[in-house]
């Protein structure tokens, strides 16, 4: 087996894959758009289309056992892209900018 290529190619859709995907999902709510559920919802083809292309690629640039190579090369492809996704939901849920909270109105009088 060829386990260099397997991993490169896995790391390498993984990147592609959810780089995009969050690139385009912080486009989207950069502005505070809502955009359509549809619209939401293809952000995910760009995360199975570079894991489809590493596993056709491993499959092509590769003699013997093919399918399991492709398999594998699919399967390691998930897993690295859900860990970088979820990776990337918790950095930035912890760097978000925090807009100030303005002080409370008090009505001109004192506070207790």
């Amino acid at each position: 087996m060829r386990w260099k290529l397997l991993a490169i190619a896995s790391l390498a859709a993984a990147v592609v894959g959810a780089g995009l995907f969050v690139a385009l999902a912080s486009l989207l709510s950069a502005y505070d758009l809502r955009p359509p559920f549809w619209l939401g919802a293809a952000t995910l083809v760009l995360p199975l289309a570079s894991i489809t292309y590493a596993a056709i690629f491993v499959y092509r640039h590769t003699a013997r056992r093919r399918k399991l190579q492709a398999a594998l090369t699919a399967a390691l492809s998930i897993l690295l892209t859900c860990c970088a996704l979820l990776a990337a939901d918790v950095l930035i849920k912890r760097f978000k900018v925090r807009e100030p909270v303005p002080p409370a109105k008090t009505n001109g009088r004192a506070a207790a």
